[in-house]
C-alpha cells in the first residue's frame, strides 16, 4: 500500500512550487532604474487614504458602523478605529508589510524583490513584520481587538473584507 502524504506536507510542497500566490510573477526581466525615478515612484506611496482603505471604509460606513481614522493615541496608528467596540483595523500593503516574506519566506520574497539589494530589503521587511507583531500584541494587551487585512484582499473582494471586520466587531 502506497504511503499517502499528510495535508501538512502537501501545503509545504505547494508553497515551494508556488511561493507567492497573491501576486503574479513579473512578465518582463528586471532592469535597474535611475535613483531619481525610484525616488519619484516612492514619493507617491501613501501611508493613509489609499484605495483599499477608502473602499473598506465606505462599505463599513454604509453598513452603519461609525469609526475614527488614524488614531495617534494608539500604538501603530491603526487605519480604522472603532472605539465603541474596542477594535482596530489595519489595511496592510502587501509589499511593505512583508506578505511575500511571511507566506513564502526568502524564496517568495525573491519573486518580488529582484534587484541587487535583496538582503537590504529582506532585513527592512523583516523589521516591518516584527514591528507589526509587536503592535498587535501591545494593542491586545491594552484590551483592543485587532484585525489585519491585506490590501490585495480588500481590492479583490471588498464585501468579504467588510464582513470579516463586521464579524470581529460582533464578537464580544
Amino acid at each position: 500500500m502506497a504511503h499517502k502524504p499528510t495535508g501538512r506536507k502537501l501545503v509545504h510542497r505547494a508553497r515551494s512550487v508556488t511561493p507567492v500566490l497573491w501576486r503574479p510573477l513579473p512578465a518582463r526581466p528586471y532592469k535597474a532604474r535611475d535613483a531619481s525615478t525610484t525616488s519619484a515612484m516612492m514619493s507617491k506611496v501613501r501611508s493613509r487614504d489609499n484605495r483599499a482603505e477608502k473602499i473598506l471604509r465606505s462599505l463599513l460606513w454604509r453598513m452603519g458602523y461609525r469609526f475614527r481614522l488614524q488614531s495617534k493615541e494608539l500604538i501603530g496608528r491603526p487605519d480604522i478605529v472603532f472605539p465603541r467596540y474596542r477594535t482596530v483595523v489595519f489595511v496592510d500593503g502587501d509589499f511593505w508589510h512583508g506578505r511575500a516574506l511571511r507566506e513564502g519566506g526568502d524564496e517568495g520574497l525573491r519573486c518580488v524583490v529582484r534587484g541587487e539589494r535583496f538582503e537590504w530589503w529582506r532585513e527592512k521587511l523583516a523589521k516591518n513584520v516584527e514591528r507589526d507583531t509587536q503592535v498587535v500584541s501591545g494593542l491586545r494587551r491594552s484590551g483592543w481587538k485587532v484585525v489585519r487585512i491585506w490590501e490585495s484582499v480588500v481590492l479583490k473582494n471588498p464585501e468579504a473584507a467588510a464582513r470579516l471586520v463586521e464579524r470581529a466587531l460582533r464578537r464580544e
